[in-house]
């Protein structure tokens, strides 16, 4: 009950239609009263109980006119404003509109207003018999008290407009009927209104879509992130409630079937899609991809938005031991890679790594080893294939994201250890000329600095495979590799990014394993820096590139 009432004390309508309210009556009452106390006796019960056909005729010709004249400039400023929004936002806003309950209240409430009066009006009778005559007494007094709530109801309903209207609002509006679509519960549905709601779900993914991608042309960051995050919050919520689903609603047939990203498939993959039970995922993932396209080079933070969004989706199809969900979210994750890299967008690439690296120790923490060891396998294909691109920066990330899933590998014991150690040393082996060599030292950096983390944990075998691994290098660039990671004294990179480390730093207390590690290469005998405050390394990546971690 206390809810109640502090929902109603904070709705658009109490505060304003009271003032309102208040202010007239008073105003009314204290001059009322003023004019009645110099009138005869009996003023106060002539002012409701006596009226003449003139009177009444004269009271409805206005009052019916003001009532009309409401009831015009209402549903010209609604449409007017509904109108630009739906241009500007999605064309779905004029159907949320006028499906909302509270504008039909409204709007039905002034039209009820007008037709009554206008038949009161209607059934004023004056004849030369006074007794013939007929007053609607009732209906006159109704009438004005339609009006007064008329002109009481125009500003806060005009402010309730407005924040109907609200892109925020209206994002989280299609959201929310997004969900309670695909989670409401089959009771005796037909085919067709299942389908029909299927449809419901879809097109709110849809409508989000459109919405971001309008906003993206016109540079509004703020609405395109709240659109990703709608679409992201969609799924996540749908996902722990999938297996208490109707089977039907996992078919693709109807309606659903005949939509541009399902009719294209092949007979094949549309039944994996069903099999998977993953149509709703893949529209949802589909939304973010198109989103990403416009994104790329135009508003990296939506990029990385999206990418957050995703490894989210993957999070909840993890929690929910959704196998074929997650293989679903793994696949556009390497779609956004791919789209990256053939946009050569750098930071792009960037971002999406850091989201789908959390992505992948999330898995190898739940015990999903087989799934973390694909992922490595993506990542080593990427890194060869950015190196291939002159991409260095590209292939450097990648072995460091590499670096962090072999140590977090150890540290749970993973059956898939070795797997991806060999993975990780795996990614320096193609293409090895020497204009590229730059994003190949970032890889052996990456490799010394597991190797020190190896020799930490007393793990001579585990860093002497990698010593075997680089032991073919030429002296003067494991020395040279050797000096810049001494060099590297602090964990804190001196820009902004979304990782803020250093990606050759090595803790205090693994220097002397990386000395350690070198002096398992003959003729490495040189001067050594061991000093020296942040610098930038050789690895880094050029302007155009995006932030660097080290």
């Amino acid at each position: 009950m206390r809810k109640a009432r502090l929902a109603l004390s904070n709705s658009l309508w109490l505060y304003p239609l009271s003032i309102l309210a208040i202010v007239s009556v008073t105003a009314f009452v204290a001059l009322r009263l003023f004019d009645l106390s110099h009138a005869q006796p009996g003023g106060v019960t002539a002012l409701f109980g006596e009226m003449s056909p003139d009177d009444a005729s004269r009271i409805m010709g206005g009052t019916g006119e003001v009532i009309a004249a409401i009831l015009g400039i209402v549903i010209t400023v609604a449409s007017i404003i509904v109108q630009l929004a739906a241009t500007r936002y999605t064309p779905r806003i004029t159907d949320m509109f006028f499906r909302d309950r509270t504008n039909r209240a409204v709007i039905a409430f002034f039209v009820v207003s007008a037709v009554f009066s206008l038949w009161v009006n209607y059934a004023i009778r004056q004849a030369a018999d006074p007794a013939q005559s007929f007053v609607p007494r009732f209906g006159v007094i109704g009438s004005i008290v339609l009006l007064t709530l008329s002109l009481l109801v125009m500003a806060p309903y005009f402010n309730y407009v407005f924040d109907f209207l609200e892109p925020d609002k209206i994002v989280e509006r299609i959201r929310r009927g997004g969900v309670a679509q695909a989670l409401r519960r089959s009771r005796g549905e037909s085919e067709e209104e299942v389908d029909g709601r299927r449809m419901t779900a879809l097109s709110a993914l849809e409508h989000l879509a459109d919405i971001g991608l309008n906003a993206i042309e016109q540079k509004d960051k703020g609405i395109a992130s709240n659109t990703v995050d709608a679409i992201c919050d969609l799924v996540v919520a749908y996902m722990p409630h999938k297996s208490e689903l109707d089977d039907r609603w996992f078919s693709i047939r109807g309606r659903l079937l005949k939509d541009a990203d399902f009719v294209s498939m092949n007979e094949v993959a549309l039944g994996k899609l069903q099999s998977d039970r993953t149509w709703l995922e893949y529209k949802a993932l589909r939304q973010f991809l198109m989103v990403f396209r416009e994104a790329l080079t135009e508003m990296p933070d939506i990029v990385n938005r999206i990418a957050i969004g995703t490894r989210y989706i993957g999070l909840a199809a993890l929690a929910a031991e959704d196998r074929a969900a997650l293989a679903t979210v793994i696949k556009f994750f390497n779609t956004y890679m791919r789209r990256a890299l053939n946009a050569r967008d750098v930071p792009a690439a960037y971002n999406c790594l850091n989201q789908y690296r959390y992505l992948g120790e999330k898995i190898l923490s739940q015990g999903w080893g087989d799934e973390a060891l694909r992922i490595a396998g993506h990542f080593k294909y990427y890194a060869q294939t950015a190196h291939a691109m002159k991409l260095a920066f590209v292939t450097e990330t990648v072995a460091f994201d590499l670096c962090a899933l072999n140590e977090l590998a150890y540290d749970l014991g993973a059956d898939v250890r070795d797997e991806l150690l060999h993975n990780f040393l795996e990614v320096d082996k193609e293409a090895e000329v020497a204009q590229q060599e730059q994003s190949l030292r970032g890889v052996r950096k990456a490799q010394v600095k597991l190797a020190t983390y190896y020799l930490q944990k007393g793990e001579i075998d585990l860093a002497r495979r990698i010593h075997r691994d680089m032991r073919d290098e030429r002296p003067d660039r494991l020395r040279s590799i050797k000096n810049e990671m001494l060099a590297v004294t602090t964990n804190e990179f001196w820009e902004i990014n979304d990782r803020g480390v250093v990606f050759e730093y090595i803790e205090p207390a693994r220097h002397a394993h990386l000395h350690q590690f070198f002096e398992w290469f003959p003729h490495l005998d040189g001067p050594q820096r061991e000093a020296g405050g942040p610098k930038q390394p050789a690895s880094a990546a050029p302007a155009s590139g995006g932030a660097h971690e080290g």
